[in-house]
């Protein structure tokens, strides 16, 4: 492999002449791109530091003021620092150091400024007001009432002009703290269908008791910290869901996503890879420029959270016997590469600019040339960010805190993301559609189990024949649309001659950090076997049809997933579907318990084949909508609950009803991958730019995992996963009972069969 020949930027001996100095200029050449690359990066910072902080204002608008203010005082012969200068002078001297024209214009300029100052403050509190008005959501679809109209008029009026990633984050209103009355409320009514009355009079009396005695003080201190903090939830979500779990985070925290279902880009993998990670970069840059539009609901008006894009980038999950802790850096000017139990650190940048497709894609085909044997422990060491927490926490204390250990870590962990250069071939296979998308789908979600770093932020694995896992929908459109392949495959451009190859990281694993590997790697190895995928496209109807019969299609499916677990189990269960709380600022998620008692009486119609099903699917629909919307805006209870059982803990004080709640299974678990392509494809010219969505891991262990992503108007593509393990579940039986209450559902409408295919 090539190496990089300018290792020191001058070097010197010492000869019986003097010294004779050598200067590398190639070196010192790279080093003055780099450092200027950097400054460029800290003012554009700057800058969209001071743009974001003045929103929904802006340095032009301050000039306006200024300049509109100072001529008005000037014709109307009004003193523009309002008589402040006056009262000054009789405290200071002021006209010894500046004249009287000077004094007035520059105090003119400061009570500008303070006007400027006092329109911003009232624009963003009349908007974060504006923003805490959810009535739109009562709109029913198509249709929009006029006092939503009105609203929307000023939300624009005061929304300012061309708004950067992060502009509105402060003006987003902060997560509302729910009575503890509601919640009480809300929870027995959710766990009604669940119980029989003996439970549900036990359940009643905890939390009429909770709500009266220990409830209050609780919700006291929840009232303190909402008050003091951005987000009530999120960091001690953060902490206590994500950080603090000690099970191993592969199959349990990640989820994976999809490539292209029909589209094959390029058959080269080191082709695919160039433009790939050229397009991640692309989209870093925008990040860090805040140049991304904010993510937007009802006509590009309501703005959503945009925190979470703050750490996709350059972040990892560094392991602690107690907790995980978060390390991000603001820059990151490498990626880490894996391929065949060998770790490769790549430089993005050369020249003072990133690298070009055509040439990343040169130095992937270096690595696939590389015939190198991997270190001692080498292979299987990302096994330890598969396992268990606690031994991955006590391998790092011991085995990398210096030395080449702690160097070529830190190249992991610091690196901008981690690709994986697979050896193993995955695609959809039409002759073969079940069995070709189970295996992409394990293979996706862990691999083999030590060739993915799973404490990262994302990783980026392209398989042998070109197909790859999608992390943004936006490198999915610039990779074959925007920049394209030649007609051998290769990414457009040509190779760099004087290009430094790839570093090859080092490592020095002695036999007892091996050892920890190979039981990090059982443990993982044994969860993953256990994972029972299958991901199967519903392509009989989609959204289009849904949408005729007035209804909403999560809602449908919702309740489509309720009569089939019926079906496969004979019962209902605590049913998990997630929802977003991003129209508040650092809002994250939220539980829809979308089992209800209306859908439970409408699956008990259909399996007695009672006459009212549709009326009764109807208030099932309008129900789970409701519970939709409640949870968006700010009035769900999981949240709510959680957070009171954290202050519990932190007061030292026990609640039997808290505990109880908290430990309740999720035995289905639901989640529908949002559409971001709309932008980007048209998929009714193009339907062959449709993704198969993502999933994740079944939660229970006698339970099921439901991802579903609607795409276009005839699509629906279902990801389930369940564990082998459990004689209750199976998983491809469950994708039938899912089809089948699909089509019945629909068939209560009586379409002809060339709307139902």
């Amino acid at each position: 492999m090539a190496e990089a020949h300018q290792a020191v930027a001058f070097q010197f001996t010492v000869t019986p002449d003097g010294i004779d100095l050598q200067l590398c200029h190639e070196a010192l050449r790279q080093i003055y791109l780099s450092g200027l690359h950097s400054w460029k990066k800290r003012f554009t910072r700057f800058k969209n530091g001071v743009m974001t902080g003045v929103y929904p204002g802006s340095p032009s608008g301050l000039l306006v003021v200024v300049v509109g203010y100072m001529s008005y005082t000037k014709y109307s012969k009004i003193d523009p620092t309002l008589g402040l200068l006056t009262k000054l002078g009789t405290h200071v001297p002021v006209s010894r150091y500046i004249t009287t024209d000077g004094q007035r214009a520059v105090g003119g300029i400061l009570v500008a400024t303070g006007l400027w100052v006092t329109i911003i403050f009232i624009m963003r509190n009349v908007l974060k007001r504006l923003l805490s008005w959810h009535g739109w959501m009562n709109n029913r679809h198509g249709s929009m009432s006029l006092s939503t109209k009105i609203w929307l008029v000023l939300v624009k009026l005061f929304s300012g002009r061309k708004p950067m990633l992060y502009s509105f984050q402060t003006s987003l209103p902060h997560l509302p703290v729910p009575s503890v009355k509601d919640t009480m409320k809300r929870y027995l009514e959710s766990v009604r269908p669940l119980m029989d009355d003996e439970q549900y009079n036990r359940m009643e009396g905890l939390a009429k008791d909770f709500e009266k005695n220990l409830g209050p003080k609780l919700q006291w201190y929840l009232k303190l910290k909402s008050w003091w903090t951005s987000n009530y939830v999120t960091d001690w979500w953060e902490e206590y869901v994500y950080l603090r779990g000690r099970g191993p985070i592969m199959v349990n925290s990640n989820y994976y996503a999809m490539d292209f279902l029909y589209v094959f880009p390029t058959h080269l993998q080191a082709a695919r890879a160039g433009n790939s990670i050229h397009a991640l970069m692309l989209y870093r840059r925008n990040l860090d420029r805040a140049q991304i539009k904010p993510v937007y609901l009802l006509e590009n008006r309501v703005p959503l959270c945009s925190a979470q894009w703050e750490r996709m980038f350059n972040t990892s999950r560094l392991p602690g016997q107690e907790t995980d802790v978060i390390q991000h850096v603001n820059e990151s000017k490498h990626i880490m590469v894996y391929h065949r139990g060998r770790y490769f650190k790549v430089w993005m940048f050369y020249d003072g600019r990133l690298m070009l497709p055509r040439e990343i894609e040169q130095q992937m085909e270096r690595i696939l040339a590389d015939k190198s044997e991997p270190l001692p422990g080498e292979e299987k060491l990302a096994a330890l960010t598969a396992g268990d927490r606690v031994p991955w926490a006590k391998a790092r204390e011991m085995f990398f805190r210096k030395g080449k250990n702690k160097q070529s870590l830190d190249a992991v962990e610091k690196a901008a993301f981690f690709v994986t250069l697979d050896d193993t071939e995955q695609r959809y296979e039409p002759d073969n559609p079940v069995q070709s998308l189970d295996n992409y789908a394990k293979s996706l979600l862990h691999g083999k189990c030590y060739d993915r770093w799973f404490d990262k932020s994302f990783n980026l694995i392209v398989f042998k024949n070109g197909t790859m896992e999608y992390t943004i929908y936006q490198v999915l459109a610039l990779d074959p649309v925007k920049l394209g392949y030649t007609e051998d495959g290769h990414c457009k451009g040509k190779v760099h001659p004087n290009l430094p190859g790839p570093l090859r990281l080092q490592w020095d694993i002695p036999e007892e950090c091996q050892s920890v590997i190979t039981s990090s790697l059982e443990v993982a190895k044994a969860l993953a076997d256990d994972v029972d995928s299958h991901i199967f496209p519903f392509n009989n109807f989609g959204k289009g049809l849904i949408k005729k019969c007035k209804t909403s299609p999560d809602a449908f499916i919702q309740i489509a997933l309720q009569l089939a677990h019926f079906r496969d189990k004979g019962r209902f269960c605590l049913t998990y579907e997630a929802s977003m709380t991003r129209l508040f600022r650092e809002g994250r998620t939220e539980t829809v318990r979308s089992c209800t008692v209306e859908t439970c009486d409408f699956v008990h119609a259909m399996m007695d084949g009672k006459e009212e099903k549709l009326r009764l699917l109807h208030v099932a629909t309008e129900k789970h909508q409701m519970l939709y919307r409640m949870a968006m805006t700010g009035k769900g209870i999981d949240r709510h609950l959680f957070c009171l059982y954290v202050v519990s803990k932190y007061l030292g004080v026990d609640s039997p009803f808290l505990k109880e709640v908290l430990s309740e299974p999720w035995k289905l678990s639901t989640s529908q991958t949002p559409l971001q392509q709309v932008e980007l494809f048209d998929l009714r010219k193009h339907p062959e730019y449709v993704t198969s969505g993502g999933g994740f891991g079944p939660v229970a262990d006698d339970g099921y995992g439901v991802s579903y992503i609607i795409l276009g108007e005839d699509l629906i593509n279902f990801h389930i996963s369940s564990k082998h393990s459990s004689h209750e579940t199976d998983s491809h039986r469950f994708g039938s009972h899912i089809r089948q209450a699909m089509l019945d559902i629909m068939d209560l409408f009586h379409f002809n069969e060339n709307a139902i295919k």
